[in-house]
């Protein structure tokens, strides 16, 4: 099948060839490559394509997906588990099925996540400044331990069971919040408890959940007055699961102690690109960079090789399947739609 794979970049590209070679030579996909972001301008350069690929920060919202459906895509293939970029019920009045990729390597973000727990805890950032500096001072660089801290681990699906892992081997305390709890996360000694109780009770919060209506701004002032001065907040799930503007606030008052994001609710003018020769516009995600307690990466937590392959496979497992009239469970289902 031919396939319009957007916002493409040379390990897309690398990834995404060597599991086509994987297939048999009868079974593979015609891919091409585009380096623009899918959006209702962009759509146009789809025509033609039966199968559309987007990531994370591509568009396919009501106009884009009418687009791409005049222009005869019938499938729009996810290379991300999360799907709050789609609007699944334009797709499915548009005739276009959605298909994504829900699990490649958990291993990947959670990990992730944990990096940026231990080097705001140990200030690695700035230790690592300081010495290609010349400077030795530990002056300002005080961490803590690990072993006893309270967690609250905030969605325990895939992702978030292997944080609670990790982190029961540090010997933190556990705190969950899930709608489905995992039997799995209370073997490993996590308590689940409603959203104000895990806030209040936590010295590190976790984000590992999707964003919907009802997630959005989970993390909000309300959210931040319950949660002990000084807390840690990590968000490697989505942007908008966190108001940037009342964490700020936080930050500046000292409410938020620590703060390590891989996501940001507007990063899709910024992430996946070289913007080190222009002025960022955006005074909010500027603000951010200012603190010197807070980490932020460009949604790489997803970035191993091992991920990148298992969603290179799982993509075109999902083509091949939609090709052959399958209906297999990665199909985004219209009950779905937010």
């Amino acid at each position: 099948m031919k396939i319009a794979v957007f916002s493409a970049k040379s390990y897309d590209r690398e990834s995404l060839d060597a599991a086509n070679l994987r297939l048999p030579p009868g079974e593979r996909h015609e891919l091409h490559y585009l380096e623009p972001r899918l959006d209702r301008r962009t759509a146009a350069l789809a025509r033609g394509f039966p199968a559309v690929c987007i990531f994370v920060n591509d568009e396919a919202d009501r106009d884009a997906l009418e687009a791409l459906s005049r222009g005869g895509t019938r499938l729009l293939a996810l290379r991300a588990a999360g799907f709050n970029n789609v609007d699944i019920r334009a797709a499915h009045e548009t005739g276009v099925a959605v298909v994504r990729v829900p699990a490649y390597s958990p291993n990947a973000v959670a990990e992730h996540a944990v990096g940026l727990m231990l080097a705001l805890d140990r200030r690695i950032h700035r230790a690592h400044a300081r010495v290609r500096d010349g400077n030795f001072s530990l002056e300002g660089l005080l961490g803590f331990d690990m072993a006893a801290k309270t967690a609250g681990i905030v969605g325990t699906g895939r992702i978030g069971l292997v944080v609670t892992r990790i982190l029961a081997g540090f010997g933190c305390r556990l705190l969950a919040h899930d709608p489905f709890p995992s039997p799995a996360a209370v073997k490993l000694g996590a308590r689940y408890v409603g959203l104000d109780e895990l806030f209040a009770g936590s010295d590190i919060v976790t984000l590992h959940c999707p964003l919907t209506p009802a997630t959005r701004h989970m993390i909000d002032a309300r959210a931040l007055s319950l949660m002990k001065r000084g807390v840690m907040l990590v968000n490697t799930s989505r942007g908008g699961l966190v108001d940037s503007r009342t964490v700020i606030d936080a930050l500046k008052d000292g409410r938020i102690g620590y703060l390590g994001l891989d996501v940001y609710e507007e990063e899709a003018d910024l992430f996946h690109q070289d913007l080190s020769g222009i002025v960022i516009q955006d005074d909010v995600f500027a603000r951010l960079t200012t603190f010197p307690n807070v980490i932020i990466t460009g949604h790489q937590g997803y970035f191993t090789r091992e991920a990148l392959a298992g969603i290179a496979e799982t993509t075109l497992s999902n083509v091949t399947g939609f090709e052959r009239g399958e209906a297999g469970p990665n199909v985004v289902r219209m009950d779905e739609a937010a």
